[in-house]
């Protein structure tokens, strides 16, 4: 497609979405030269314009009226607006009803407006997924392919400024990648060689070459999608209560209106065209426009703030209930810690060399895959220390290593395994302090004795402090539940600034709990990230998922953190309530106002002039108050 062809079809795009506000316009310009036409004396070109300016501006609003009514057999706003339109005409009050086709598109184009707001954020993510791809195969030189037909195992090069196209490892480079699109974190993350990277981020400024590991359906990129596609289209139990009120009270005005048109002339000596009048006026005022938007654009609204800020959720209701949780039942590994041990405390005996006794520890550890293995082979790169390749070991599992290093032997492992005696006499019994504190500590043993000892830890997150305490402020409980030991629990609990925690639990322990904590706190939250969580969050209130966690888990929760930052739990409850408090100065306000118009009705104080304004107005006003809920919670 050239660029004039692009140019023309961006246009057309534009004119369809503010189709309903361009009518609106061309309607109330008509209606201006209709009034002008009236007041010149020109009755006949007025009453043409005017009836020209009802088709153009009521005409979006009648067919959704007409087809809704036919599709779900319930009445509804529209309907009421256009039986008022009509009515107006009746009784001659052309510009009246003019004014009210006009300020009921305007509305509409309004609400139309913040609906294509809460859906743009889906748009500019869909925006982010590159249509072509590098295939690299072989020596052969990289080939241009549609994303579509890439499939697991194919390798993809992607150069420096380009948007990665599918989920992948990086085999080959390293680059700064910016994941805001997945994560909201403006901040680039180096990756390399071993890494994972996503569809849809861009890579900053270095040539890699990926391995596909997952299909275009699956990538994280389309989850986010999917998850934020369905949570727009689920209503919450407040939009879904006024649904069902609308049919209601539609036929219930209907009935009043009728009444209107017969009993007041009997009853108060009211005069026919004053009784008519009267009930046109209140089928303007009594119409539930404003009450019936006061809460889907604040929703949606409230639902595409999050997913800017890296927090899915699979609808409103849950925003609902996150607004209302009394309690937080927060899971360690992975959640509040970093799901992995970290080196804390390296000790060796007084006749060695630091950086030499790691080699040799690093060396030995890095031909197992046990995760403190890991860990320490990681630490020991990080210092800059030589890892020693070809070493023969020999695995006891459960216990530790034993290996030969330049005529040297070696054992590494738990104290029992070294020798528990001289485990707990090394370095002053320094072991027994560092295991009160909550770490694993693992010894290295020489032909001299126990040479050294590497203490480690699953480490709390940077975020995880300054997150709770923000929780706490909002007068939220929180619970940390773990299947770690008790001393293990309390020393990170500590650390947290978590009051209350439970440890030694297993899936079934965690789902007793959540269920005793429904009883006493009703609304309830979890937040996990592991297999095991996967019960609790289905039980819960409002399950949370950190989205660094298992498939289950994501599909579990209610709410997905993108970034595993429980902070982000924080704004989502601010931005809960802010929603609740909108929502509930919506439904107070435009009530109250239908009150008073049609009590004013009554006593003839308030004409269809002012009927419009008022009741139009409280609509626009509503919609607006709604659209707060798009700019950034503090």
């Amino acid at each position: 497609m050239d660029n004039s062809n692009r140019e023309s079809f961006s246009i057309i795009e534009n004119i369809k979405q503010h189709q309903e506000l361009i009518a609106a316009i061309i309607s109330g310009v008509i209606i201006l030269m209709a009034w002008k036409l009236e007041k010149e004396g020109l009755s006949t070109a007025s009453v043409f314009s005017y009836i020209i300016a009802f088709i153009i501006g009521g005409y979006a609003k009648a067919k959704e009226g007409i087809l809704d009514t036919i599709e779900n057999r319930t009445l509804n706003v529209e309907l009421l607006m256009i039986l008022a339109a009509i009515g107006s005409m009746i009784i001659g009050y052309w510009t009246e009803g003019a004014i009210l086709i006009f300020i009921f598109a305007l509305s509409g184009a309004l609400e139309t407006y913040a609906m294509n707001r809460s859906h743009r954020e889906i748009s500019s993510l869909m925006n982010l997924q590159p249509e072509e791809a590098w295939l690299v195969r072989g020596n052969f030189e990289p080939m241009k392919v549609p994303v579509s037909s890439l499939k697991v195992g194919d390798h993809l090069l992607i150069k420096p400024g380009e948007r990665i196209p599918a989920d992948g490892e990086i085999i080959k480079g390293s680059s700064s990648v910016d994941e805001s699109a997945i994560t909201g974190e403006s901040i680039p993350v180096s990756k390399n060689v071993g890494d994972e990277v996503f569809a849809g981020t861009i890579n900053l400024n270095g040539t890699i070459t990926i391995n596909m590991t997952k299909p275009n359906s699956e990538t994280l990129f389309q989850k986010i999608i999917t998850l934020v596609q369905s949570a727009q289209s689920e209503k919450s139990p407040s939009q879904l209560f006024i649904e069902r009120f609308e049919n209601l009270y539609v036929k219930c005005v209907l009935i009043a209106v009728l009444i209107m048109m017969v009993l007041p002339h009997y009853l108060f000596g009211w005069d026919w065209n004053t009784t008519f009048y009267r009930a046109i006026v209140l089928l303007v005022v009594a119409s539930p426009c404003a009450l019936v938007a006061s809460i889907m654009p604040a929703t949606l609204a409230a639902i595409s703030n999050g997913a800017r800020h890296g927090i899915l959720l699979k609808g409103g209701v849950h925003l609902e209930n996150l607004s209302v949780i009394k309690l937080l039942a927060v899971d360690k590994t992975g959640t509040l810690t970093e799901g992995k041990p970290s080196v804390t405390d390296v000790i060796v005996r007084e006749d060695l060399d630091t950086n030499e006794t790691l080699q040799i520890i690093a060396s030995i550890e890095a031909q197992s895959n046990h995760p403190l293995a890991q860990s320490i082979v990681q630490y020991a790169k990080e210092q800059q220390v030589e890892i020693i390749s070809g070493i023969d070991i020999a695995d006891v599992p459960g216990f530790g290593l034993k290996g030969d290093i330049r005529g040297q032997s070696y054992t590494i492992g738990k104290g029992d395994f070294v020798g528990s005696n001289e485990a707990k006499t090394f370095a002053n019994g320094v072991a027994a302090q560092l295991a009160e504190e909550g770490k694993t500590v693992v010894f290295m043993k020489d032909e001299q004795g126990i040479a050294a000892l590497i203490a480690l830890k699953d480490i709390i997150r940077d975020e995880a402090k300054e997150a709770v305490q923000t929780l706490k402020e909002l007068g939220i409980n929180i619970t940390m539940i773990t299947g770690d030991n008790e001393k293990t629990a309390k020393t990170i609990a500590k650390e947290a600034g978590v009051t209350e925690y439970i440890a030694e639990c297993s899936p079934v322990t965690k789902t007793e709990f959540i269920n005793k904590a429904l009883k006493q706190h009703q609304y309830v939250g979890m937040v996990g990230d592991g297999i095991n969580d996967a019960p609790a969050l289905a039980k819960s209130t409002v399950g949370i998922a950190m989205g660094g966690g298992t498939d289950v888990a994501l599909e579990t929760a209610d709410v997905v953190l993108m970034k595993n930052d429980l902070s982000k739990i924080a704004y989502a409850i601010k931005l809960g309530r802010k929603m609740q408090k909108i929502v509930k100065q919506n439904v107070i306000f435009s009530t109250a106002v239908i009150a008073l118009l049609i009590i004013s009705n009554f006593l003839q104080i308030v004409d269809l002039p002012l009927g419009v304004v008022g009741h139009e107005g409280s609509t626009i006003l509503v919609i607006l108050n709604g659209l707060r809920m798009l700019k950034t919670q503090s």
